[in-house]
């Protein structure tokens, strides 16, 4: 069998802590199988970041696009609070990356935000599973001292159960079924979802489509990544995630400690220099 061509890729602009992290996970994924190239978009405004990226870009086979649209709000694309003007802006990132890819032929685009640690089989994991979509799950304490939430959903903007359409589900009854999906979600696994992102693998068949991640003018759903997963439910691909080798997610400064942990566990090779 021939090797899969994929294009691994993100829109950056990261924490110089953070990024190191994510590079040293980028380099440790085992690509046995895969003939990948990288493309990043640089979006970062702190120099240690660019310098990161730039590092990061040599010692891989990897492309490195500078985004050209920089407003200096924010440092990070941390904590998903984002204005109207980012979240086009990391749209378009995002379709630029989506056609690179569908002119480059590739046979599958792996976008794995930036936030983000992997285990180093996560992504021929997810090649094997020949799916249209498919999402590596992660979860995340959207409030530090609340339960954790998957990155994925089953409809609408973040729902997390499957909904009654008769009648209505009271609240304990939404708790007891939002319960269950996450349950089920800790068993390894592939189901399938109705929405997800993050750490996505899209197959050839969706990069010869339409779909991309422009935002359709009558939903009001933020997030580029939700308009994305309605377009690709409305052209008939199907979405899974994949609960067998969970990232990592870095979503506040109280995360990093537990790199270190989570590194070890998936035995990293050690690399210099990033």
């Amino acid at each position: 069998m021939s090797e899969k061509r994929i294009l691994v890729a993100s829109p950056i602009r990261e924490k110089p802590e953070v990024l190191r992290e994510y590079a040293d996970s980028l380099l440790n994924l085992d690509m046995k199988g895969i003939k990948a190239d990288f493309l990043f978009i640089d979006d970062n405004v702190d120099k240690e970041s660019v310098r990161i990226l730039q590092r990061l870009t040599q010692r891989l086979p990897a492309v490195l696009m500078d985004g050209g649209m920089k407003p200096v709000a924010a440092i990070s694309y941390s904590k998903h609070q984002w204005d109207v003007d980012t979240i086009f802006r990391v749209s378009e990132y995002r379709n630029r990356i989506l056609r690179l890819a569908r002119e480059g032929d590739y046979d599958g685009l792996f976008f794995v935000d930036s936030d983000l640690i992997l285990h180093p089989q996560t992504l021929r994991h997810l090649v094997r599973q020949d799916k249209d979509i498919i999402s590596e799950i992660y979860w995340t304490r959207w409030d530090p001292s609340g339960p954790s939430y998957p990155q994925i959903w089953l409809c609408d903007n973040y729902t997390q159960y499957e909904p009654e359409y008769v009648g209505f589900l009271d609240s304990k009854q939404i708790r007891e079924k939002t319960e269950t999906f996450h349950s089920m979600l800790k068993k390894p696994g592939v189901y399938k979802v109705g929405g997800l992102g993050g750490c996505t693998l899209i197959n050839k068949n969706v990069l010869k489509s339409n779909v991309s991640f422009t935002r359709i003018y009558n939903l009001s759903f933020k997030g580029e990544d939700r308009h994305f997963c309605v377009r690709a439910a409305a052209n008939g691909f199907e979405m899974y995630v994949d609960t067998t080798f969970p990232a990592y997610h870095i979503y506040r400064g109280s995360d990093l400690p537990g790199c270190k942990k989570f590194k070890e566990k998936c035995s990293y090779k050690k690399n210099e220099g990033i």
